[in-house]
């Protein structure tokens, strides 16, 4: 199968607000935020990119303008993809938001947690696995198994990809930290995911690209890899 990079928007203008902005509109990239979706095109730039795939949100999008110039790329637009819809708590001040009784349950047993007029978390985890795999299948058969590609998301929707991926129930999913515009990278195979990359700000992401004298194994390394 291919590897997927999952790449966070870039800083938000929500980002450090004070305010859950979830779907709401009008919510797009800081003057950080411009400067780290620029930087991407550096820190991929010895990774072939096969394929994009996006959620429709604008801070998403923006953070891949200069990446999809560079490369020529059109990305796909995915719905399951986008942000948790927060419904009644979207535009809600955090630290008013922290006195609700559900606040505990997000932050303690999130698998339970359905925001008022909203989705739940559990729902968000199925929908966001489910649109992943189907891509990675669908760019594994157009390009290859040595395919690479970029899904660029929200925080908490990335956070329960990782979780679905290491095997970690959704309750564990607020010990994951994903940073505005940084990497996280999975290779599916037809048995378990492998988790090649976590919260990556900066490093060298040369060794996430499969290698071309070997087929990619469904075997764990006993004893650890070689590296790159």
């Amino acid at each position: 199968m291919a590897t997927v990079i999952l790449l966070r928007h870039a800083r938000s203008t929500a980002n450090g607000s004070g305010v859950l902005a979830g779907r709401a509109p009008g919510v797009g990239l800081t003057d950080r935020g411009v400067e780290q979706a620029g930087e991407l095109v550096g820190r991929l730039a010895g990774i072939p990119v096969d394929a994009v795939v996006t959620s429709p949100l604008d801070r998403c999008r923006q953070t891949l303008a200069p990446l999809l110039g560079a490369r020529g790329l059109e990305p796909v637009v995915e719905p399951d993809l986008a942000e948790v819809d927060y419904g009644d708590w979207t535009g809600g001040a955090l630290k008013e938001l922290a006195q609700e009784p559900l606040w505990r349950v997000v932050q303690q047993h999130p698998s339970a947690a359905v925001f008022p007029g909203g989705e739940g978390l559990a729902s968000v985890q199925t929908r966001a696995v489910a649109a992943i795999r189907a891509h990675d299948a669908r760019i594994t058969a157009e390009h290859g198994p040595r395919a690479v590609w970029v899904a660029c998301s929200h925080g908490d929707v990335i956070k329960a990809l990782l979780a679905d991926a290491l095997g970690v129930h959704l309750d564990g999913f607020q010990r994951i930290v994903v940073d505005p515009a940084s990497v996280s990278v999975v290779r599916y195979t037809e048995t378990r995911p492998f988790v090649l990359r976590l919260n990556d700000n900066g490093g060298d992401l040369s060794g996430v690209v499969p290698p071309e004298e070997k087929p990619s194994s469904s075997d764990a390394v006993v004893g650890g890899t070689t590296g790159a």
